[in-house]
């Protein structure tokens, strides 16, 4: 018959929370170990990637970090991946002309006066198309600035 082992908390079920190990100690005795949960990686908003450069710990322990270790060093450095925030970089050249704009803007959101309104019912979706709507936002706003400033100077 096996050895028994004394659990170390009161809880007795086989929960998320309260997974267990038996591990065998140098003197040959059973003990419980109790596992911490697995920490899931902070993921892109925009790909869904894991994002390069920020520890994978758990909520409680991103509360102990200083804000130099939670995020990276770059616009929408620790919520957006590197990839993504180049594919939303427009150069100044595209900027220049009128026609290339509405192409050099989005692929989702070909139009400057087109900003989708959010939606209500999904969190998730509501949380991922935040930072992408106030980047349209701004962008736009800075396009038509741009674009007043030359049709200004052609006069």
């Amino acid at each position: 018959m096996a050895q028994r082992v004394t659990l170390r908390k009161r809880q007795p079920y086989n929960t998320t929370s309260n997974r267990r190990r038996v591990v065998k100690t140098p003197g040959g005795k059973l003990v419980v170990h109790h596992l911490k949960k697995i920490a899931s990686a902070p993921k892109c908003g925009d790909c869904g990637f894991a994002l390069a450069g920020i520890p994978v710990l758990r909520p409680r322990q991103y509360a102990t970090l200083s804000k130099r270790q939670k995020t990276v060093q770059r616009a929408y450095g620790g919520s957006v991946c590197a990839t993504c925030v180049k594919q939303r970089y427009v150069p100044p050249s595209l900027l220049l002309d009128p026609p290339l704009i509405s192409f050099s803007l989005s692929p989702h959101y070909p139009s400057l006066n087109h900003i989708p309104p959010l939606p209500t019912n999904d969190k998730r979706q509501f949380a991922n198309n935040r930072i992408t709507r106030a980047f349209l936002i701004e962008e736009a706003t800075i396009v038509k600035r741009m674009l007043k400033d030359k049709v200004a100077a052609r006069k």
